[in-house]
C-alpha cells in the first residue's frame, strides 16, 4: 500500500495559502471603513496596492533563490513567520505612509509561498500528478479568498480593524507547528514515506524526456538565455493581472458599483472565488487525465491553458454589462474559474522544463514578471474606472489571447531543457 505523505505536504501548503489570502485581503475588505479614518482616497489605495506588488515582485525573486538555497521546509517557515508578523503590524498603522511600510513587508514575505509551492511540487510529485498538486495549492488561494470576505467582515464587526489585523496575524504561527513536524525531511529520506510512495515520487520515467543525459541545473543568468523562461514569464505578465484585479479591487468594485458596505461585501465578495477553487482543481485534474490518455505533457498543459482562456475572455466582456450584483459576481466567478484552470498548468511548466533544483528560481522570476504586469493594471484602475469598471474589464480581456500566444509559440515545444550546446526538442 502506498503512503500519502506527498498529499499531506501539499495539503499543509494549501492551508498556508488560505492564511496568505486571508491576510492580504483583510485591508481590501475593511478599506471602505479604514479610508475615512485615515483620510485616504481611491488613488491612495492604488498606491498601497502598488507598494504591495513591487515588494511582492522582489519577494518572488528573492524567495525563489532562498528556497533553492535553504530548501522547502525552512523556506516556508521563514516566509510565513515574516508575513504573520507583518499583517499584525497593520494594527499600528495610522497613515498612508505607515500602511505603505507594512504592506511592503507583507508583500515581500507573502511572495515566498509561490516559488516554495512550485519547488515542493517538483520535489514531491511525479509529472502526471504535478498539475493536480498545483491545483490543490491554488485551491488554497481560492478558499482563502472565499473565506476572507465573510470572516474579515465578521471579525471587523466584533473587534474593529485593529483587532482584526492582530488576530489574523496569529494564524500563521499556529500553522508552523504541524508544518515543522510533518515536513521533517525530503521524500528520499522522510520516515513516513514508504517504499512504494518513494518509488512513485522518485520515478522520472514519465517526465518530459531529457535532451541531455547530464543534469543541467541552470543558474539565473543561464535561465534567462532560454526562450522557455521568457515564454513562461510573458504568459504570467499578461495573465496574472486578471487575478489581481479581482483580489485587490473586488470589494472596492462592489462598494462603488452597487453601494455595498462591509457587511454586504462579506455576503457577496466570496462568490467569485468559488469559481476559482473549482477551476484550480479541474485544471489540474484535466491535464492529468490527458497525460494518462497518451497526450504529451506539453500538449496536455497547453490545451488546458487554452480551455481556461476561452472561458475567461467572454466572461470578462460580459461582467460589466451586469446590473444585478448577484449576476455580476456569478459572471466574475466564471472569469476566475477559467483563470485558475489556466494558471495552474502554466505554473507547473517550470518543473516540466527544468531540473527541480532550478525550479524555485524560475518560479520566482516568472512571479516577478506577473507582478510587473499587475502593477500596470493597478495604476490604470483609478484612471479607467471614473464612470464604470467596463473599460478595465475589456482591457484585461484583451490580454487573454496574447497570453495564449506566449504559451504556444514563445515557450515552444515542451522538452527538458539541456545545456545550450546540446538542446533537442520534443513535441
Amino acid at each position: 500500500m502506498t503512503s500519502r505523505v506527498r498529499w499531506l505536504i501539499v495539503g499543509l501548503i494549501a492551508i498556508a495559502t488560505v492564511i496568505n489570502y486571508i491576510d492580504r485581503n483583510a485591508l481590501a475588505v475593511m478599506w471602505p471603513e479604514i479610508a475615512p479614518e485615515v483620510g485616504a482616497t481611491k488613488e491612495d489605495y492604488a498606491l498601497l496596492v502598488s507598494v504591495f506588488m513591487v515588494f511582492y515582485a522582489a519577494g518572488q525573486f528573492g524567495f525563489g533563490k532562498i528556497f533553492d538555497a535553504i530548501g522547502v521546509r525552512l523556506g516556508f517557515a521563514v516566509s510565513i513567520g515574516a508575513w504573520s508578523i507583518s499583517i499584525a503590524l497593520h494594527a499600528l498603522a495610522n497613515s498612508i505612509l505607515s500602511f505603505a511600510v507594512v504592506r511592503a513587508l507583507l508583500g515581500f514575505s507573502e511572495a515566498g509561498a509561490w516559488p516554495g509551492a512550485v519547488k515542493a511540487n517538483a520535489e514531491w510529485f511525479p509529472a502526471r500528478e504535478r498539475a493536480l498538486a498545483q491545483g490543490v495549492f491554488n485551491a488554497g488561494a481560492s478558499i482563502g479568498a472565499i473565506v476572507s470576505a465573510p470572516l474579515i467582515a465578521l471579525l471587523y464587526l466584533w473587534l474593529d480593524w485593529k483587532g482584526t489585523f492582530l488576530l489574523v496575524g496569529a494564524l500563521g504561527f499556529v500553522w508552523l507547528l504541524p508544518w515543522w513536524i510533518v515536513h521533517s525531511a525530503g521524500p528520499d529520506k522522510h520516515p513516513w514515506v514508504n517504499a512504494a510512495e518513494r518509488a512513485l515520487i522518485l520515478d522520472r520515467s514519465a517526465e518530459v524526456p531529457a535532451a541531455d543525459a547530464d543534469a543541467y541545473v541552470p543558474n539565473l543568468r543561464q535561465l534567462l538565455r532560454h526562450r522557455q523562461t521568457w515564454g513562461i514569464a510573458l504568459s504570467r505578465f499578461l495573465l496574472d493581472p486578471i487575478w489581481w484585479l479581482f483580489v485587490s479591487w473586488l470589494p472596492i468594485y462592489l462598494a462603488e458599483t452597487f453601494g455595498f458596505d462591509i457587511k454586504q461585501i462579506g455576503i457577496f465578495g466570496w462568490v467569485p472565488f468559488v469559481g476559482a477553487m473549482l477551476g484550480s482543481l479541474l485544471g489540474g485534474w484535466l491535464s492529468g487525465r490527458l497525460i494518462a490518455a497518451g497526450q504529451p505533457i506539453g500538449r496536455a498543459r497547453k490545451l488546458v491553458v487554452t480551455a481556461g482562456g476561452l472561458i475567461m475572455a467572454p466572461c470578462l466582456i460580459a461582467a460589466p454589462m451586469m446590473t444585478d450584483p448577484t449576476l455580476a459576481v456569478v459572471v466574475i466567478a466564471g472569469v476566475l474559474f477559467g483563470f485558475q484552470i489556466a494558471i495552474g498548468n502554466i505554473q507547473t511548466l517550470p518543473g516540466d522544463l527544468f531540473d527541480r533544483r532550478a525550479v524555485g528560481s524560475l518560479a520566482g522570476f516568472s512571479g516577478m514578471a506577473a507582478v510587473a504586469g499587475t502593477l500596470i493594471t493597478t495604476w490604470l484602475v483609478p484612471v479607467m474606472t471614473q464612470d464604470s469598471y467596463g473599460p478595465i474589464f475589456i482591457l484585461v480581456a484583451a490580454l487573454v489571447p496574447l497570453s495564449l500566444l506566449a504559451v504556444w509559440y514563445v515557450i515552444g515545444p515542451v522538452a527538458r531543457v539541456a545545456a545550450p550546446t546540446a538542446q533537442t526538442k520534443d513535441t
